[in-house]
């Protein structure tokens, strides 16, 4: 992405969840930016909420996170979420994020547990362990979903945003994003 601060371009890479976000081309936005200095670059990662910041800089402090992964999981699960899974160790939704195997997962929950805030109500419609995943977004699952089939996530999310998903499951939703794109 690219924004004009009073005529010079900065390029950012921002979450999937910022991009929902953002108002139409030309509006102003105010954003809240990291910079990542390595040998070979600079990189800036924008986000619409300091709150998104926040989890962001703090996922980079998890062992084996870097901005790449960071920005999956922010792109992935809104943070009400991502908070909702750690703090009920659901290591199953979180696998279902592009990137984020199943000892990121645990090293997630175990490492951010922590940092995050306490007040975060646990669902009580979660299934006991081994019986499947808690429920989730099915928005975010079709895109997740998406994803997994090849589609990029841009094109994903573009696809389901284009559904009115109200009412739907993740099923039709993903049904309907395939016609949309099919024709």
């Amino acid at each position: 992405m690219l924004v004009d601060v009073s005529g010079v371009a900065y390029e950012l890479e921002a979450p999937m969840t910022t991009f929902y976000e953002l108002p139409a081309v030309g509006n102003q936005v105010t954003l809240y930016t990291h910079l990542v200095i390595r040998e070979d670059a600079h990189l800036l990662y924008g986000f619409v909420r300091e709150t998104q910041r926040r989890l962001f800089r703090d996922l980079l402090k998890v062992n084996g996170v870097g901005p790449r992964v960071a920005l999956a999981v922010l792109s992935g699960l809104p943070d009400e979420e991502f908070t909702r899974c750690v703090a009920e160790e659901d290591i199953t939704r979180l696998t279902k994020v592009p990137g984020i195997g199943r000892k990121t997962a645990e090293r997630l929950v175990i490492e951010m547990r922590d940092k995050l805030p306490k007040d975060v109500p646990v669902l009580s419609t979660r299934p006991a362990a081994g019986t499947g995943a808690a429920p989730s977004d099915p928005v975010s699952e079709a895109v997740s979903a998406l994803v997994s089939l090849g589609y990029k996530p841009n094109e994903a999310s573009r696809a389901v945003r284009g559904v009115s998903a109200k009412g739907l499951n993740t099923e039709e939703i993903i049904r309907q994003a395939l016609k949309g794109m099919a024709g």
